[in-house]
């Protein structure tokens, strides 16, 4: 497994890459935007970690923003800021998860890998899945292939765990999920995160899915449970 790492502390860079090194992880490590987008391009990392205060002008936060944009990889938030607040602001801005700092290695180690096991346990297996790879539900269209969605023949760009929580709820119209059933089935028993966590990904979906506010919602709350997608489509 490769990863990139945009962190500008490179004495904890140097420690954590000789952890992870033991680890089967090669880290390669960025201090700016620059040297990271670089890196990316040559390496084509599966991962990338970001260290959200960096003291170049490009912040860890751009990085996410733009990671959403045009690489669509994996990413895990670094972060000496530990209110909640920061935390969820970081996954709906795109990561997939977070790490405060400080931390122990074997965390780091244990969050790199449950990301991982995400990304590839919901990949296809072959093409003749095609058709079980595939979604309709009124306007809206998964493809599990393409990871893509489209709403009217128009693409709505999802990040990784929100497209594998709608393929979730969306595979299984009416049925109610709890928050904890979503973490383990959609993102995967390694998932180390909250409750708070999950809304967060839920309410970036429906801002992303239902931009008329006179439009029934896609993904209803059940209080007190968890969530279900909509049969009306």
């Amino acid at each position: 497994m490769v990863i990139v790492w945009v962190e500008d502390e490179s004495a904890l860079l140097t420690e954590c890459a000789d952890y992870l090194c033991r680890e089967s992880i090669n880290v390669l490590g960025a201090s700016t935007f620059e040297e990271a987008e670089a890196l990316i391009e040559r390496s084509r990392p599966d991962l990338l970690l970001v260290d959200w205060m960096l003291g170049d002008k490009v912040s860890g936060i751009d990085i996410c923003k733009y990671n959403e944009k045009t690489w669509q990889l994996p990413i895990i938030m670094v972060t000496a800021r530990g209110d909640e607040f920061d935390k969820v602001l970081a996954l709906e801005l795109g990561a997939d998860d977070y790490l405060t700092k400080p931390f122990g290695l074997r965390e780091l180690s244990a969050r790199i890998k449950a990301v991982m096991r995400r990304v590839t346990k919901h990949e296809p297996v072959t093409p003749e899945q095609r058709q079980a790879d595939c979604i309709t539900r009124g306007t809206l269209r998964l493809d599990k292939i393409k990871f893509t969605v489209e709403k009217s023949g128009v693409r709505i760009d999802l990040t990784r765990t929100e497209f594998l929580l709608l393929w979730k709820l969306a595979s299984h119209p009416g049925r109610v999920f709890s928050r904890t059933h979503l973490m383990d089935e959609a993102l995967g028993e390694g998932f180390l995160g909250y409750e708070r966590t999950m809304d967060s990904h839920i309410r970036n979906l429906r801002r992303k899915l239902e931009d008329q506010q006179s439009e029934r919602p896609y993904i209803h709350t059940v209080y007190g449970v968890g969530y279900r997608f909509t049969e009306e489509v």
